[in-house]
């Protein structure tokens, strides 16, 4: 049913964030996708229980964002989160339909692109997530780019990933980013990481090693008027790794099956990342759960020291 026309956004904070948003604590960000299209229930929901625990953990609240029966959430309650990881069907939200979801009052989830405009929306200026979309493999005849690349240009948020998704074209990921006058730092390592596994064989544009100092680095662009996002990119732990080139041979193995399925658009990459944990027997869901928990502890880590000042 779609939603009678009102000139405000019909946009709920969950009594947590509502709570930090009062007494100025530091909130992070996070997307839905993830969750009703990265994993089955109940895994889906036991990785973003965990998620969240760790952000308070780390000293910040988590603002786990969805549109659900058009209403754009920041931050979910318990009974929300269990009953968002059991929702078959939601649509899967970019910058091109999020509007759409909440004109219509439809429950979506979020992806990078629209976490960002609904964080930047909600005055939250950290965002954790897996990993980012880019520059599709085979872009120069599909012309397959998502969106997070130019929503990266443009909204103020720094988002905290283990890098582009490895299904990618990674380096025409950078390319595209370094035109975009996009920032991309590598957490304590020179070489930017590829998702599974810690590296990609490029040279990552900067490289900081703490927390403090890219929040330092941020604080920096403000006061320079620097607009757009900032991306750190953090490396996936060394014990829950797998090796870059053994993810190639199954990276390589699904695309030839999407492509033989006849799969594109938005279904590409959950088709993509569903084949590749068949290949890996799970373990391509145990490393990414891996990542996301430590791209969560940094994400923290930053939200912190930009409260500071």
């Amino acid at each position: 049913m779609s939603r009678p026309f009102s000139p405000l956004l019909p946009m709920n904070y969950s009594d947590e964030v509502a709570a930090a948003k009062a007494n100025g604590q530091p909130i992070v960000a996070l997307e839905s996708t993830i969750i009703t299209h990265g994993m089955p229930y109940p895994g889906n929901l036991e990785m973003a229980r965990s998620v969240e625990a760790i952000i308070r953990s780390g000293g910040a609240v988590p603002a786990t964002i969805a549109v659900i029966d058009g209403v754009l959430h920041v931050g979910l309650s318990p009974e929300m989160l269990e009953s968002l990881a059991k929702t078959e069907g939601a649509m899967k939200l970019s910058r091109a339909d999020l509007a759409f979801a909440i004109a219509e009052g439809r429950t979506g989830a979020t992806t990078v692109a629209a976490t960002m405009i609904a964080a930047a929306r909600a005055g939250i200026r950290v965002f954790a997530t897996g990993g980012i979309g880019g520059v599709h493999r085979g872009a120069e005849d599909s012309f397959d780019i998502s969106a997070d690349l130019d929503e990266l240009s443009r909204t103020g948020v720094i988002v905290v990933c283990a890098g582009a998704k490895a299904i990618l074209d990674v380096p025409k990921t950078l390319e595209v980013l370094e035109t975009r006058g996009v920032p991309v730092v590598t957490y304590g390592s020179t070489e930017f990481p590829a998702f599974w596994s810690r590296e990609s064989g490029l040279k990552s544009p900067l490289s900081l090693d703490s927390a403090d100092k890219i929040a330092n680095f941020q604080a920096m662009r403000d006061l320079l008027g620097v607009d757009g996002g900032l991306l750190v990119a953090n490396p996936v732990p060394v014990e829950s790794e797998i090796d870059r080139e053994e993810m190639e041979i199954y990276i390589r193995t699904a695309l030839a099956d999407a492509e033989d399925d006849g799969i594109a658009g938005k279904a590409v990459t959950p088709y993509l990342l569903a084949r590749i944990f068949e290949l890996t027997e799970g373990r391509s869901l145990k490393t990414n759960i891996a990542l996301v928990e430590n791209n969560a502890r940094l994400a923290a880590g930053i939200a912190v020291a930009l409260n500071k000042d």
